[in-house]
């Protein structure tokens, strides 16, 4: 596919190809069943490292499910993993083979925790400060590690950022903006609920080294000084509601504005 990208747009670059030609199924079944264990495991798997596993590969589909074991065996012989090291002869150091791949992990353990936590974020303008956090921190808790620590701040704050426009996508009724130019800058995420004129701003800070006080209190400041109300109040929206969240690896603080 690419080759052929290519023939036709010299300046074409390397895509997902085979993401969209797959159902990617098996994944989602394995993600899916995922014991606390196995969290741990498609962890190290997803930052790079390697599982040791006893791989069976003369598996029936009658025993797919029968155990997560066999799971892991079908995802080798279907090429989602691949063999680094071998030991005896069926125990095998099992690490995604790819980018690609590890894409396809990465989008399935995202819709898996989305699908666990949306309708409790789905009321966050109902809820006092403390009940949004202990969710989200839940939420966080619960989700598999899929940030990379090494990148700066700002990319950081994009992994968190990306898991709240995650959880908030689904509300139909919502209309949900990421990025949007409002007032003098561009406010993280924009929620209009037109039905009840509700609008809600969002802006989401790293807490280097864990300050999480400070984080919040940076993402209210912003909210403020660039004036980001000014969008929802051009939209009619009677109601606001500011959050200021600090978030640091699997912690979270949230603190409304005034």
């Amino acid at each position: 596919m690419y080759a052929y990208d290519l023939r036709t747009n010299p300046n074409a670059r390397p895509k997902a190809y085979w993401i969209n030609t797959s159902s990617n199924s098996i994944v989602k079944r394995f993600v899916h069943r995922a014991t606390k264990q196995t969290q741990k495991e498609l962890e190290k798997l997803i930052a790079g490292e390697g599982v040791w596993k006893e791989v069976r590969q003369n598996i029936t589909y009658d025993e797919l499910d029968k155990t997560i074991d066999h799971l892991w065996s079908v995802l080798f012989m279907t090429g989602y993993l691949t063999q680094a090291e071998q030991k005896d002869d069926d125990k095998y150091l099992l690490v995604i083979p790819n980018k690609e791949v590890r894409k396809i992990f990465v989008q399935q353990v995202k819709e898996w925790f989305s699908e666990i936590t949306v309708q409790d974020m789905s009321s966050i303008h109902a809820f006092d400060v403390e009940t949004i956090e202990q969710m989200f921190t839940f939420y966080l808790k619960k989700t598999i590690s899929i940030r990379d620590n090494s990148v700066p701040t700002a990319k950081k704050e994009n992994f968190y950022h990306g898991i709240l426009l995650g959880l908030f996508a689904p509300m139909a009724d919502w209309v949900v903006s990421s990025n949007v130019e409002a007032g003098d800058g561009y406010s993280d995420i924009l929620i209009e609920i037109e039905d009840d004129d509700i609008g809600i701003i969002i802006e989401v800070k790293y807490g280097d080294k864990g300050a999480l006080d400070t984080a919040c209190a940076e993402a209210l400041e912003q909210i403020e000084s660039r004036n980001y109300v000014e969008k929802l109040l051009d939209d009619e929206m009677e109601t606001i509601f500011k959050y200021g969240i600090g978030c640091y690896h699997k912690r979270c603080k949230v603190v409304m504005g005034e």
